[in-house]
Parts: structure tokens; sequence; C-alpha cells
């Protein structure tokens, strides 16, 4: 995959408004070496900011001097901290986890969901990039196919799953992208006015 696949895949999620706004503030969670974040800083345009979390300080040094090079005009900030674990980013329009969450274990992957979408504003955009696939291998430890994460942003209390990319992996045969987003209000709080 290249830049334009990462821009592809996200590309459906990314709402109109938000490539509009100066002050769009989104993540890549388990952002590595920052395609996704890259992709971000593109779909977004100057103005956004755009916050990329890894555990690999190196990593997100890397992430840092592409953005500087390709996309001065964006703000960004780097995290150093595991995605599965409490994070302190201030509410989010967006994030993005690119085959992030496959590293987390199959018993824990809703439980973390939930912790992310917690840093969305109500209504942000949820994002996944994931292997099409509910087997792994030692690389790809814990995927998930995209029928499997539309169960599973309904359990983590996400709504309006979508697709929106797809695109052909010599690995596990297909990498697929999903858009979902958070409700409007809390439930408690839509089921008090009820």
């Amino acid at each position: 995959m290249d830049h334009r696949d990462h821009v592809g895949l996200l590309r459906d999620g990314v709402p109109p408004n938000a490539r509009a706004s100066m002050l769009a503030t989104w993540a890549d969670i388990g952002a590595g070496t920052g395609a996704f974040t890259l992709a971000l800083a593109d779909l977004l345009g100057p103005g956004a900011r755009i916050v990329a979390v890894d555990r690999d300080r190196g990593a997100l040094a890397q992430t840092a001097r592409a953005m500087a090079e390709r996309f001065p005009g964006t703000t960004f900030e780097a995290i150093v901290g595991d995605l599965a674990a409490p994070l302190a980013v201030r509410p989010l329009d967006g994030l993005v986890a690119a085959n992030s969450l496959h590293f987390v274990p199959g018993g824990r992957q809703i439980d973390v969901v939930r912790q992310l979408a917690t840093y969305l504003r109500p209504g942000g955009a949820f994002l996944i990039v994931e292997y099409d696939a509910d087997h792994g291998n030692p690389w790809v430890p814990h995927p998930f196919s995209a029928s499997s994460w539309q169960r599973m942003a309904a359990e983590a209390g996400l709504i309006d799953t979508r697709p929106i990319g797809r695109v052909p992996s010599r690995f596990l045969g297909a990498i697929y992208s999903a858009a979902s987003r958070t409700p409007e209000r809390p439930a408690s709080a839509s089921a008090s006015r009820s």
C-alpha cells in the first residue's frame, strides 16, 4: 500500500465539514511510523490538529519529521502511550485505529474500543482499518473481519457503522476500512428524556 491507498481507505469516513474546519482535532491511535497520520493530514488540510499515539518513541519521531516536512500547516502532537491504557487526549472530532487493535487480545478488544470512544466528542468519527479475517498469524495476532467489526462496534456503543474502503493484501487477503460514530448524546441522557 502507498499514501494514495491510505488516503483512499479513510476518505469516505472523514466528514466534509472536518475537512473545511481549521479546528478539527483527530488522533491516530497506534500510529506506528505514521502512514495513516499523513493520510489524515492530507484529508483534513492545513489548520487541523492531529495527535499520534504509539508506544514506540522512535516511530513517533519519524512521524513528526514527516509531518513537519510534508504538512507544516497541520498542528502535530505525539503521545508515547499504549492504546489499551488510559490516554491524556482532549476531546477529539475523530480517531483512526489502523492495524493497531489486532495487537489487543480478542477478549479485550471491545473494552478497548469502548475506552477509545470516550475520547470522542458526541457524534465523533471512529474509523477502523483492519485485515478482513477472524484468524491471525504471528505478525497480525488478533484481526477481526468487517462483519465482526459491525458486532464489536455495536457492543462498544458506536452507531452508524458502515464500510468505507477495501484494498487487496497479500497478508490475510484484504484490508478494509469502516466508519462508526459516537451517539450525539450519551445513552443515559437520551433515555432519561424519553
